[in-house]
């Protein structure tokens, strides 16, 4: 049986930089990729990528190389990066291609992401009343969710002093410097109970990854990270979800519960089984709902395990080693990568100054509109 294996990963450096573009970014991480699997274009027989607001990532094609490569752009909102990992991984595992790479890139304006709601099947009132900013409807999500488990706004703040701590340790992060819990929690609230220094921001950056089989990989003589387990799911009926204009009586299971579920049993392990954890933390209640959905525990224990520091780095569960998308804000197309990156260098041990100990399985997952989890898990 074809085993896929990640041999390359490259990374663009997130934040604003505005002396370049979205596509100079991802162009920048497939060649920090190849470099670091020690190939070139030519060698590559198929690509998936995505962006959202920087244009095709096909677009890359001229800068790389017009090889009549097979390209097929992905868009599946803030999950695109996971869904071209799954992409190709399935292009691999079916024996079709031995060599390929997935890349992501964007560059997005200031401001909180505002989608338009007849893109995702809704009304405008819909829009008009607010509910497509990501920034209200989040706020309204946790704070259901802190009523019912009893998780408590310092909770929220240690997640975001969590994230600036381990940016401080990056150098793919764009927010590099640590923030107290104080400050986190006395900062301006911009939709109750969070403020301003627990939202990610809209961002810069590109991230690639070389993909290759099991059989090529040996013939080549490299290494990388197995890809054991990968899943995509969308929402089902009760689910609550980004755009959702309701919230049914009786509730569904999430998307990241569904994904979460396939890819553990694909993989053949369990959450205790995880060392090193990247999941979607698009405001610091994310990171705490997602805790649960994935797996990691039950509802309403994250209050213990975030004031004994299990989520740091030295404790029980490492998350978001890099500082997630708290600190290294979130270019749509490429976060998914960055959180895959992420893992191989956690697994590879090249995570200098972040590295978890004896750290052999990774665990990443990310979250999208309208309603969508891509989950990957990846053994050393």
């Amino acid at each position: 049986m074809t085993e896929v294996h990640i041999v390359g990963a490259g990374i663009h450096p997130f934040g604003r930089h505005p002396e370049k573009t979205g596509l100079d970014q991802g162009v920048f991480a497939v060649r920090e990729a190849l470099t670091d699997a020690g190939l070139t274009w030519e060698d590559v027989q198929f690509a998936f990528g995505g962006s959202s607001a920087a244009g095709s990532a096909d677009a890359a094609l001229p800068r790389l190389g017009l090889t009549g490569v097979q390209f097929i752009n992905i868009s599946n909102g803030c999950a695109t990066g996971g869904s071209s990992l799954l992409s190709g991984y399935w292009a691999i595992k079916s024996g079709e291609f031995d060599i390929g790479v997935v890349l992501g890139f964007d560059k997005h304006p200031r401001g909180a992401f505002n989608a338009d709601p007849e893109a995702s099947g809704l009304q405008r009132w819909y829009g008009e009343t607010g509910m497509m900013l990501t920034t209200q409807f989040f706020a309204m999500k946790i704070r259901r969710y802190m009523d019912l488990y009893g998780i408590s706004n310092e909770s929220l703040g240690r997640v975001a002093e969590k994230a600036y701590e381990n940016g401080a340790l990056t150098p793919h992060a764009w927010r590099r410097e640590p923030v107290g819990l104080n400050t986190i929690l006395g900062s301006q609230m911009l939709s109750d109970p969070l403020t301003k220094y627990m939202f990610c921001s809209p961002a810069e950056g590109g991230a690639a990854l070389v993909l290759m089989s099991d059989k090529k990989m040996r013939e080549l003589g490299l290494t990388g990270p197995r890809v054991r387990g990968a899943a995509v799911r969308t929402r089902v009926n009760g689910s609550f979800e980004v755009f959702s204009p309701s919230l049914d009586v009786e509730r569904g299971p999430s998307p990241t519960q569904i994904a979460s579920a396939a890819a553990f049993e694909m993989a053949g392990v369990g959450p205790s089984d995880i060392h090193v954890a990247q999941i979607q933390d698009t405001e610091s209640g994310a990171e705490i709902m997602h805790m649960a959905e994935n797996g990691f525990c039950a509802d309403g224990e994250q209050e213990r395990m975030l004031a004994e520091g299990a989520t740091k780095l030295g404790g029980a569960l490492p998350m978001n080693t890099d500082g997630g998308c708290l600190a290294c804000g979130e270019p749509v197309g490429a976060s998914g990568l960055r959180q895959v990156y992420e893992n191989v260098q956690q697994l590879r041990k090249r995570a200098d100054g972040r590295q978890v100990a004896n750290a052999s399985l990774a665990y990443s997952q990310v979250y999208g509109a309208p309603g969508l989890s891509a989950v990957a898990i990846l053994e050393a």
